[in-house]
């Protein structure tokens, strides 16, 4: 997707940035809370997953509230209240001609878009609230808030985390293993705020955060997106703001991460059915391909024996040996399994080199991992594979031994004439797969190193 231009509007005395993507029939307003930086939603390894299928069905605006981002920044005693934040998004819509929007808003941007939704019901068309609250701290009637003892814990987190690995862990533990998307949001965050910023911005949210009064004043049409195990915003907050804007639609989300993400990307297609009526109507497109999946051998005994600071150590030099052997072999990665990837290839032959390297550089960090592919039609499902081909290169997989890559017959035959040589491992009943599967060990290659990929 084209990068847009970033543009900027005066509020008050400071300068909001927005841009604008597409030119669908609708304008759709986003705006994340603190972190959000919208010259890094291009940039941020899928975090931002969202922002491109919203903006094929509509005009969409992406903007950073004043206090961060490309914004202008706020000292620490001058952060604006819940209604001068509203007056952010009241610029923005001036500003790209827009009479009446639809407001998609996440985490602490959701009080804000709730606040302006019941003051100008006449420029919101819809809303749509993800991973929010209409309070925070707990009150004799409002007992699923925190205790000011959680808020000055999370403070205090916030001020010595802020911009680390650990902090995005938090927010998202789906995406722990995936080092190279923590490390981009984790630059995308020190970038928008510093740490005394940002936990300055997040004590003033979490204690005085009350906008329950002006949710029964909503007239939009509302949809409610919740992850079921957020550690920051528990689900009864998502739950008690659907329960009290009239009409809204409440839609749990598994998982705990903090927003959409390329795992959930399809609860997008409900976005676009609320706010325009229509559901896409995708093609479903088939490609063939070799999928490989790896994974590290006794990687539970090995985590208890080394001690857990060790163990990640090593898991973060795998993941980033294994990526680079991906990338010097153009093979992409579709997923990670905790342990292990799944990647897929063009080419048979390239993936059987490619696992060769890695077996061999994974060895040099003390290391075992097995391999198993399988060559197949597979459904393409956004950045993700499906189909039954997947199946069977993981159960293919479970069956070699440490060091070892095996292949299906599949395989085998369609690198005929390659130089390759394979051993007969017998007949295989895979589990949840027909039929029985003769398996082939790939064989070390003769000089005992890795032809490396041409460029």
């Amino acid at each position: 997707m084209e990068r847009p231009e970033t543009k900027y509007v005066a509020v008050g005395n400071a300068d909001v940035a927005y841009k604008v993507i597409g030119d669908g029939p609708i304008d759709l307003l986003y705006f994340y809370g603190v972190g959000n930086h919208v010259e890094f939603l291009w940039d941020t390894a899928g975090w931002y997953a969202e922002i491109p299928r919203l903006a094929s069905f509509s005009r969409l605006v992406v903007f950073d509230r004043r206090g961060g981002g490309a914004s202008d920044r706020l000292p620490a005693d001058a952060i604006p209240t819940w209604e001068e934040w509203a007056e952010d998004i009241e610029a923005v819509l001036d500003a790209v001609g827009s009479s009446r929007a639809a407001i998609f808003a996440l985490a602490d941007a959701g009080p804000i878009a709730m606040l302006f939704a019941a003051m100008h019901p006449e420029r919101v068309t819809s809303l749509v609230l993800v991973n929010t609250a209409a309070r925070y701290m707990a009150t004799d009637d409002y007992p699923i808030g925190v205790s000011p003892d959680v808020v000055d814990a999370l403070v205090q987190g916030v001020r010595s985390t802020w911009g680390t690995r650990e902090f995005n862990a938090f927010i998202a533990p789906t995406r722990i293993n995936d080092q190279e998307a923590l490390d981009s949001l984790a630059r995308a965050f020190r970038c928008a705020q510093t740490p005394r910023s940002a936990a300055a911005q997040v004590d003033y949210m979490a204690r005085s955060l009350d906008v329950r009064q002006a949710l029964s004043l909503i007239q939009a049409p509302t949809l409610v997106f919740h992850s079921h195990e957020l550690a920051l915003f528990p689900i009864e907050m998502g739950r008690y703001v659907a329960e009290h804007i009239t009409g809204a639609r409440f839609i749990e989300m598994a998982g705990g991460d903090g927003g959409i993400t390329p795992a959930n990307i399809s609860l997008i297609d409900d976005v676009e059915e609320f706010l325009t009526g229509e559901r896409p109507q995708l093609e479903i497109e088939r490609i063939l391909t070799t999928i490989v999946f790896t994974d590290i051998v006794g990687s539970t005994e090995r985590a208890a024996s080394v001690g857990d600071q060790r163990w990640r150590s090593l898991l973060d030099a795998h993941d980033k040996t294994v990526r680079g052997q991906l990338r010097q072999f153009r093979g992409r990665e579709i997923n990670t399994t905790g342990d292990g990837f799944v990647a897929s290839f063009d080419g048979p032959a390239r993936a059987i080199r490619c696992a060769h390297a890695i077996v061999e550089a994974i060895s040099d960090l003390g290391i075992d991992v097995r391999i198993g592919m399988h060559t197949g039609e597979c459904e393409v499902r956004g950045e993700d594979l499906g189909g039954l081909a997947v199946h069977i290169a993981a159960r293919v997989g479970a069956f070699a031994s440490p060091g070892e890559t095996l292949v299906s017959r599949t395989v085998k035959d369609l690198v005929v004439g390659s130089g390759i040589e394979f051993e007969d491992r017998g007949e295989h009943e895979l589990k949840g797969v027909p039929g029985s599967w003769q398996l082939f060990a790939v064989s070390p290659e003769p000089t005992g190193k890795v032809r490396r990929e041409s460029k």
